[in-house]
């Protein structure tokens, strides 16, 4: 439905997107995860039309989008990063207001603005002033008036900021209802427990360029090690020969040992972890605590940038 061809933004002597690619479906979310200043908005603005590219295009159904005025548009809802509302003004006559800008009015701008209401949960708070809700509020109203229009596809620009783990969710569970009725989403976001939640797909840029594209389960198969074994060990002999033999055990693709803390990283947790814990008890060194852990998305960044997601 939505196609990317080489998206490329320069702002000065920085480039922002640098020959960005990539496809989203029907019924399927998209994420773009990337830290913050990665270029996740500029493309963003570049496909919902808000920003012209140096380079490349964005086609829907195979046809590129041209100019403003090209009714291809409309059927592409964004909800940005900032709160698109008005604070003195209630939930419906915000609505009411973007739904003008869209050219509805009468029954059908009433009935988009009823479902809309519906579906984030807000219709008991339509005659509200915004400006009494809670961010969590605020940011499910931002959704609503995203979709007044009934776009086939929505682009989500970090929509869950600043808001509280029920708000959240409430979020969450609005787009896996978009998502079941057929809508293709785009979602950026710079958390990633919410893409490894959402998302069908993940499209990880840092710096303005796509350093891997692929389903989760893709992902954490660039990870050299998709698990990794943690013991506590009472005390370590001083040859350390025995981490060269530890090495070398049947699924063990690493092992580093940090003063008492015993790390070990494998493919297939549940034989190797029986494997390695008897190998300790052989050679006297009983653990005193293990537990484990399963590769993620920060793992995979760090793996393919040097960086913590987190710290860039």
């Amino acid at each position: 439905m939505l196609e990317i061809r080489g998206l490329r933004k320069r702002f000065g002597d920085r480039l922002a997107v640098d020959g960005v690619s990539f496809e989203l479906r029907p019924g399927e979310i998209v994420g773009v995860l990337g830290p913050n200043g990665a270029g996740k908005t500029t493309t963003v603005s570049m496909i919902a039309g808000l920003m012209r590219p140096d380079e490349g295009e964005v086609h829907i159904d195979g046809r590129p989008l041209r100019d403003d005025t090209d009714p291809a548009k409309r059927r592409i809802g964004l909800v940005p990063q900032e709160l698109a509302l008005y604070d003195e003004l209630s939930a419906r006559d915000n609505l009411r207001f973007c739904g003008g800008l869209y050219g509805l009015s009468g029954r059908a701008l009433d009935g988009a603005i009823g479902s809309a209401l519906g579906l984030v949960g807000l219709q008991d708070r339509a005659a509200h002033r915004v400006g009494t809700f809670s961010g969590g509020m605020k940011r499910r109203l931002n959704l609503a008036a995203g979709l007044l229009h009934g776009p086939d596809i929505l682009l989500l620009d970090e929509p869950t900021v600043g808001v509280d783990p029920q708000s959240r969710n409430a979020v969450f569970d609005n787009l896996e209802a978009l998502k079941r009725q057929g809508k293709a989403l785009l979602y950026t976001t710079h958390y990633m427990e919410e893409a490894q939640r959402l998302c069908d797909r993940i499209v990880i840029i840092d710096q303005g360029r796509i350093v891997a594209h692929d389903t989760l389960r893709g992902l954490l198969r660039l990870l050299p090690a998709a698990n990794r074994l943690h013991v506590e060990l009472p005390a370590t002999p001083a040859d350390g020969a025995w981490l060269d033999d530890l090495r070398t055990l049947p699924g063990v693709s690493s092992a580093t040992l940090a003063g008492d803390q015993l790390a070990v990283g494998t493919s297939t947790l549940g034989p190797t972890a029986a494997r390695v814990l008897a190998f300790l008890e052989e050679r006297g060194l009983p653990c005193q605590h293990v537990h484990s852990e399963r590769g993620d998305l920060e793992a995979v960044f760090l793996e393919l940038t040097g960086r913590r997601l987190r710290d860039s």
